[in-house]
């Protein structure tokens, strides 16, 4: 069987979360009777290779992201249906293409909607109407819909009559082994001490409530490490002219390099994850893996990534009323994140359930 998958900047992945999963799917590709085919962006790749893992690999003369990405996602759309028995798209910004589509093909289409990407803040109205329309035509004219989180499960459910596959993320991409050495020389470039700083690693946007835990640390006096894309919007730069005197708060620059990042991860006393959409969540579900509390937005995406299990908090008033009770079993917390990554949130068990799809 032949799969095309677009809607993504392509692999090797390193842009965000779709990028992941293709790239997870692929490794963890053991079949002798599957063959992947992934659409890439041309102008986010200098070299261009004809198989990845296993995986052939097409080019699209655009970008994959900001307005480029409809026309991208079509392209890819045409060039697949000429070379494949099932197509996997990751989002719905083309999707509006697909009443035209089904004129001229009926190849099986199994769509990954995403987050509910209309509801972001980040989009105008125009932005956000076009963007639900996309959605409605992937859920009319796609053969299975995949959603991440139960909570878009139930949505897709009641506001189309329509059943879907649930199928999250993994997270266990993310862990490395350092040495202690390796450990202690990363702890000491970054100036941290083990289990004495809180963590909170998300793009720096309004939805994920970056201004309600950076408030609430600094009035409960406890320390945080905030990692982000601070000077990609005028919300992030204002927040770090804001907070760069503070004493608790230490602003940080996003951290590439995987090793370095998860041994912060790794030795923080806690993690913060303000996001209130997009199902279920990459970087929390990473999270989860390296076995530490976490405070979570109270958002129905999030209690069910966590199943219930971890600490909520809806506003700065009570995130704050959190951190400082020191009736809450943080000990818990960590071992219920752990097993249910361990249970849900492996790779090799989410390639298995997109295989069953296909």
């Amino acid at each position: 069987m032949k799969v095309a998958i677009i809607g993504t900047v392509g692999v090797p992945a390193n842009y965000g979360g779709f990028e992941t999963l293709v790239e997870q799917l692929i490794r963890h590709n053991e079949s002798e009777d599957l063959q992947y085919a992934v659409y890439c962006s041309k102008k986010s790749y200098n070299d261009e290779r004809w198989v990845y893992h296993g995986a052939k690999t097409e080019y699209v003369g655009l970008n994959a992201n900001g307005i480029q990405s409809i026309p991208y996602d079509i392209l890819s759309l045409i060039k697949a249906s000429r070379n494949s028995d099932t197509i996997l798209i990751l989002g719905v910004s083309g999707c509006a293409f697909l009443p035209i589509f089904r004129l001229f093909s009926k190849k099986k289409l199994i769509i990954n909607i995403d987050g509910l990407e209309h509801r972001r803040d980040k989009w105008n109205k125009l932005a956000r109407k076009f963007l639900k329309f996309s959605e409605k035509q992937a859920v009319k004219y796609g053969d299975v819909i995949v959603t991440d989180n139960q909570g878009i499960t139930d949505y897709v459910t009641q506001e189309y009559g329509k059943p879907s596959e649930l199928i999250a993320y993994g997270g266990d991409h993310a862990l490395t082994f350092p040495s202690k050495e390796e450990s202690e020389i990363i702890l000491k470039e970054y100036d941290l001490q083990p289990k004495e700083y809180s963590l909170a690693i998300c793009r720096i946007e309004p939805e994920n409530n970056v201004h309600i835990i950076l408030s609430a640390f600094e009035k409960a006096k406890k320390q945080i490490v905030f990692i982000g894309n601070w000077q990609k919007s005028e919300y992030g730069k204002s927040l770090a002219e804001k907070y760069a005197d503070s004493k608790h708060i230490r602003i940080t620059q996003a951290v590439y390099d995987l090793k370095k990042l998860n041994v912060i991860r790794e030795n923080c006393s806690l993690y913060l994850h303000g996001h209130s959409a997009g199902g279920t969540n990459p970087s929390l579900v990473e999270a989860m893996f390296f076995k530490v509390p976490i405070f979570a937005f109270d958002c129905v995406y999030n209690r069910a990534s966590t199943e219930e299990m971890a600490t909520y908090f809806a506003d700065e008033d009570e995130l704050i009323s959190k951190l400082n009770d020191s009736s809450i079993d943080l000990a818990a917390n960590s071992e219920a994140m752990f097993e249910i990554a361990n249970r849900r949130y492996q790779w090799k068990i989410i390639a298995r359930q997109y295989e069953d799809l296909f």
